[in-house]
């Protein structure tokens, strides 16, 4: 109980990913994004079985440094996209769309969520420590890790629920060009803290 009670408070806080999502929601591409979900969920399956069979041996603390650099750099690229995407209301009471935004796709999902040094320090605990106190091993490691998985897809998917909740009350352009400014200026300081993180490590 403990594994998901923390891998649910970590992955459903606001990051990277979420933020993302969340955007999409608000920009009527909620349907349109579920192969996003799919693959944020396929990242961390793959996360957690390869570190819940190996542990520490594939990635090492001194990795994740540049694992933050690579991630943030691809961070800061979907936050220009996000921020310069221009959103289009076809007509009043419909539902927005975001024409000249381009819609999340499962690699965008399963690479974001790979190379997010956030997701890393949430499955090095549970594999390292959580799961070897719960005596999880053999297929059961395989199953853990699948439901994990698919919580994890669940995270951005309830963001983008939100978010197309929220959006369907709004109709004008200009209030979706904040939200995707704002979006895109919130995935910025995401990069910016993984890009620290980098930083803190070279100068050290």
């Amino acid at each position: 109980m403990d594994i998901f009670l923390y891998a649910f408070s970590v992955m459903y806080s606001p990051g990277p990913v979420n933020f993302m999502a969340l955007n999409a929601g608000l920009t009527g591409q909620f349907r349109r994004s579920v192969g996003f979900f799919v693959g944020v969920g396929c990242a961390l399956l793959v996360l957690f079985v390869l570190f819940g069979y190996t542990g520490e041996a594939i990635i090492s603390q001194r990795v994740l440094p540049y694992i933050s650099l690579v991630g943030g750099a691809y961070t800061l690229y979907l936050a220009y996209q996000i921020y310069t995407a221009r959103t289009v209301v076809p007509q009043e009471r419909e539902a927005p769309s975001a024409t000249s935004q381009k819609t999340l796709t499962f690699w965008n999902g399963f690479l974001i969520q790979l190379l997010n040094p956030k997701g890393i320090m949430v499955v090095l605990p549970i594999t390292s420590v959580m799961m070897p106190a719960a005596h999880i091993s053999g297929l059961s490691i395989a199953a853990v890790s699948a439901l994990l998985g698919i919580a994890g897809g669940g995270a951005p998917g309830v963001y983008s629920l939100l978010g197309a909740v929220a959006g369907r009350r709004i109709t004008r352009e200009s209030y979706f060009t904040v939200f995707n400014r704002l979006m895109g200026v919130a995935l910025a300081v995401c990069a910016y803290f993984m890009f620290h993180t980098f930083y803190l490590h070279v100068r050290g």
